[in-house]
């Protein structure tokens, strides 16, 4: 029911990689305030359970391949939900401006003058490496990390991963199974070919699945364990710290 006397504004709240125990405290006492929630598919719907009873929710999508609201529909239904109802708590997967365009629907709300809270998330590229027991970074074999989209606006694979396959950094791809093919070429052409990698489906849920492997073999791991999306590149060193990659090198070994 519409309710003029309550201030519109709008949060927007990251989720998380998908454990709904890894939302922030901050995250709950946002949600349990909320008036409207509008939330995405690579959200955990039990995080709803938090929101009032009586609040709205309203599922926007946002998942490749699958029917989703495009961008401009969920701006305007933001707004109008703030206008008309009061609290809209904006739940997007991972962070908020990590690949979640968060930042696009902040600067909208702004143009109607409406205040507008980042409460942000764990994002995926580093909080499931991690809950892997990977590290992004470890002293003595990577300094520094790359998060990269595996396809931009485009269709294409980012122009970065070229740059990145050249450094000696960790490199975490989202959004990139479906151009692995490609990422592979490219990690192979910089001389890549036993650099260990490491790709997670569904990372940190309860039908989370992980292979282990370098760039050489990653792509028929992938396809024999049979990996879908939404799933998480690794790429780097750091890998190799997998509990899992010991037997890797007892193969190569018994190969040799």
């Amino acid at each position: 029911m519409v309710n003029q006397n309550k201030e519109s504004k709008i949060t927007l709240l990251g989720a998380g990689p998908g454990d709904p125990d890894l939302l922030t405290l901050k995250g709950v006492k946002a949600l349990q305030t909320a008036d409207v929630v509008l939330y995405d598919a690579l959200t955990n719907e039990a995080l709803l359970e938090h929101a009032p009873e009586e609040a709205i929710k309203v599922y926007v999508g946002k998942r490749s391949g699958e029917h989703s609201y495009p961008q401009d529909t969920i701006n305007k239904l933001m707004i109008d939900y703030a206008l008309n109802y009061g609290h809209v708590v904006r739940l997007k997967g991972g962070d908020p401006f990590v690949f979640g365009r968060g930042y696009e629907e902040l600067d909208y709300a702004a143009s109607y003058s409406i205040p507008v809270s980042v409460i942000p998330g764990i994002s995926s590229s580093i909080g499931v490496p991690g809950l892997q027991q990977i590290p992004v970074t470890h002293r003595g074999l990577s300094e520094s990390f790359w998060v990269i989209t595996g396809t931009t606006t485009s269709g294409e694979v980012s122009a970065d991963i070229y740059q990145a396959a050249q450094s000696n950094a960790t490199v975490v791809v989202l959004m990139g199974l479906k151009k692995l093919s490609k990422i592979v070429a490219i990690f192979k052409a910089a001389g890549k070919h036993n650099l260990p990698t490491a790709v997670v489906q569904n990372g940190s849920a309860e039908d989370e699945k992980l292979v282990v492997g370098v760039v050489e073999t990653i792509e028929s791991l992938v396809q024999h364990e049979n990996i879908k999306a939404p799933a998480l590149l690794i790429f780097g060193e750091v890998v190799s710290l997998h509990p899992s990659f010991k037997n890797i090198i007892k193969q190569y070994a018994s190969i040799a």
